[in-house]
């Protein structure tokens, strides 16, 4: 029996499988596809954005070089991670196909934003991420099976055992990681709620007998929306239909054609099509992420349009949640509660994700109303609050879990301190354990954090810059679990510590 099998070997799976496996959990990954090679997941069919939260979760796990190699960069883009002082992001993307102007990003009302090597997002395909994670599970040990198809589920109170075809996978945990068609979420019995759609998206890669008919880049029109990437040929619609597509069915070269001149208002030809899919901006959740000892993460629990890309680094961010709980859980240390916590702090993150994309397919639509409210929205984004507010919220530094603390930074991801001998906070997060940083020169906290030390780090010295604190707990997965200024009081800490990391033994 392993601890814990997960179903679906993306990012989200393969990301989670990395975490568990980190803590020494026996693992298993299930994919039911019997390759790993696609290319809707290569470049430029498999381009992806990720967030600067993303991007700080596999900084935080020493993996953000290689995936930067494996993406073709040298270097993470945006600002100097070794100047002192933040600077101005780089691309921020869009809202509702509106361009966001980095200039306008106000930094003073980011006064948590440090410069490190994970402060900007970064432009990936999914076959790199993939291979990356697959590679760090290897390495922790992690077994994956591919062709396996889950059919059927039972769990009784000591576990779950998982059954494709003859064979059968009993584990102490299921996790759910096979995307917006889920088999998991329907075998456990997921409660699954949300709206009907208002578009139907198509993506294709596709020869042009004109492509300059078409402009570059993202696209608003009287009739929907079309995007020209840069990669020649590869081309993204948004058509206000009501969802009407049969998705079931193949999109042909004359239906696309035909969407494609009613969006973009040009004659443009489809010479071949190769590849295409189409996807609706249908926006679902499942009511809670866990039932017994199965849980849902990613696809599996909540789909939305790709609109603002935000459906991968909603995936990352439950795996980096999910992961530490779910492994402590395992191996007996977990605190009464921890892994409740998992669908109390992520649902209503997934669920204003689901908000975010409906209001932007909303400011899209093709009729009087939605070109108003685009109007508004335009004038609104011209601005320096506009602007600074869709940062946070597509960089993913909006994020901030209830810990029931008024401190602010408590409840957020940690900025990335740096100490004066150079070393940063994302490194010491590197094997998993919750790190302590105490900058109070007295070191008040090394006692109450000594008992401790097999699963939380303690770290004491002066830091370059400590946003006037004197000490932080971080959580495994990044997240402030307390905080306080120069008055460090270690009971304080120590209540803290006791919520998330269970009390030591004595």
């Amino acid at each position: 029996m392993h601890d814990v099998v997960i179903v679906g070997a993306g990012p989200v799976g393969l990301f989670l499988a990395c975490e568990l496996g980190l803590a020494g959990c026996s693992v298993l990954v299930l994919e039911r596809e019997p390759e790993p090679g696609s290319p809707w997941r290569a470049d430029p069919l498999g381009m992806r954005g990720l967030s600067a939260g993303s991007v700080e979760a596999f900084h935080r796990r020493g993996m953000l070089h290689p995936l930067l190699a494996a993406s073709g960069l040298h270097d993470a883009p945006g600002p100097d991670p070794d100047a002192d002082e933040p600077s101005p992001p780089g691309g921020v993307g869009h809202f509702a196909g509106l361009v966001l102007d980095p200039a306008k990003v106000d930094l003073a009302a980011l006064p948590y934003r440090l410069p490190g090597p994970a402060a900007d997002g970064v432009l990936t395909h999914l076959a790199a991420v993939e291979a990356v994670l697959s590679e760090r599970a290897s390495r922790l040990g992690v077994e994956i099976r591919r062709g396996v198809t889950v059919s059927a589920l039972a769990q009784d109170d000591d576990g779950v055992v998982a059954r494709a075809g003859e064979h059968t996978y009993p584990a102490r945990w299921l996790v759910g990681c096979d995307g917006g068609r889920s088999a998991v979420r329907g075998l456990a019995g997921f409660e699954f709620v949300g709206t009907e759609p208002l578009f139907t998206g198509y993506v294709m890669l596709a020869a042009l007998a004109d492509p300059d008919v078409l402009r570059p880049g993202i696209n608003l029109t009287p009739t929907g929306l079309y995007l020209r990437m840069p990669a020649e040929g590869h081309l993204g619609v948004m058509d206000f239909d009501g969802g009407a597509f049969d998705r079931s069915q193949q999109p042909t070269r004359d239906h696309l054609q035909t969407v494609l001149r009613r969006v973009s208002g040009t004659a443009v030809t489809l010479n071949d099509v190769s590849l295409a899919s189409s996807f609706t901006d249908r926006a679902m959740q499942t009511t809670t992420y866990r039932l017994g000892h199965v849980l849902l993460a990613g696809d599996a629990a909540h789909i939305h349009s790709p609109v603002g890309r935000q459906g991968l680094n909603l995936g990352i961010g439950d795996a980096m949640n999910l992961g530490w709980k779910l492994a402590a859980t395992v191996l007996g240390h977990a605190p009464d509660g921890l892994l409740d916590t998992y669908t109390r702090e992520r649902h209503p993150v997934g669920a204003s994700v689901l908000a975010w994309t409906r209001a932007q397919a909303v400011v899209m639509r093709p009729d009087p109303h939605g070109q108003a409210i685009q109007a508004v929205v335009r004038d609104l984004l011209g601005t320096r609050d506009g602007t600074t507010h869709v940062f946070e919220k597509v960089s993913g530094s909006s994020i901030r879990y209830d810990l029931g603390s008024d401190q602010p930074l408590t409840g957020r991801s940690a900025p990335d301190l740096r100490l004066d001998d150079g070393t940063r906070l994302g490194e010491l997060l590197r094997d998993g354990r919750g790190v302590t940083l105490d900058f109070s020169s007295g070191h008040r906290l090394r006692e109450a954090a000594k008992d401790r030390r097999t699963h939380l780090r303690y770290v004491a010295g002066a830091a370059r810059n400590d946003l006037g604190l004197g000490a932080v707990l971080i959580r495994p997965d990044g997240v402030v679990a307390w905080a306080a200024g120069h008055d460090v009081d270690p009971k304080g800490f120590e209540q803290a510590a006791d919520q998330w990391f269970g009390t030591p033994r004595t």
